[in-house]
C-alpha cells in the first residue's frame, strides 16, 4: 500500500497549479503572435498632467485617448495599432495602408482600382 503524506500533496498542488499557469501563458503568446497586434508602453511619471504624442509631438491630457497620423491608438502609458495587417498577400497584389481610414487597402499591382481577392488579414479586437 502507498501512502502520501500532506507535505507531498501540497507539492502536487503547487506542481500542478504551476503546469496550469504555464499553459496558460503559452496559450496567450500563442494568441499575440496570432494576432499581429503591436503595442508598446510608454511610463507615465506621477505628477504629470500631459504627454506627447512620439509620432505627432501633440500634447494630450493625462487620462485621454486618441489615434495619431501615423494610425496607432494611443494613450499617455502607451500605443497600439489601429490596423490590421494582410498577412497572405497573392504575389500579384500590393498591400498600402490608407492612414485616413487607418486600414490596408490590397489592390492588383499596376492598378490601385483592382481589389485583389483571398487576402487573409488576423482581425484583432479594440483596444
Amino acid at each position: 500500500m502507498f501512502l502520501l503524506l500532506p507535505e507531498h500533496n501540497s507539492d502536487r498542488t503547487t506542481s500542478t497549479a504551476t503546469m496550469k499557469y504555464l499553459a496558460l501563458a503559452l496559450l496567450f503568446c500563442a494568441l499575440a503572435s496570432l494576432s499581429d497586434a503591436s503595442c508598446y508602453a510608454k511610463a507615465v511619471t506621477p505628477g504629470m498632467t500631459h504627454c506627447q504624442d512620439v509620432s505627432d509631438n501633440t500634447w494630450h491630457p493625462i487620462g485621454s485617448l486618441w489615434r495619431n497620423s501615423e494610425c496607432w491608438d494611443c494613450s499617455c502609458s502607451g500605443c497600439c495599432q489601429a490596423y490590421t495587417t494582410p498577412t497572405e498577400v497573392p504575389e500579384d497584389c500590393v498591400a498600402v495602408l490608407d492612414t485616413h481610414a487607418c486600414e490596408y487597402i490590397v489592390h492588383t499591382k499596376g492598378n490601385s482600382n483592382g481589389l485583389c481577392e483571398g487576402v487573409k488579414i488576423w482581425k484583432m479586437s479594440a483596444v
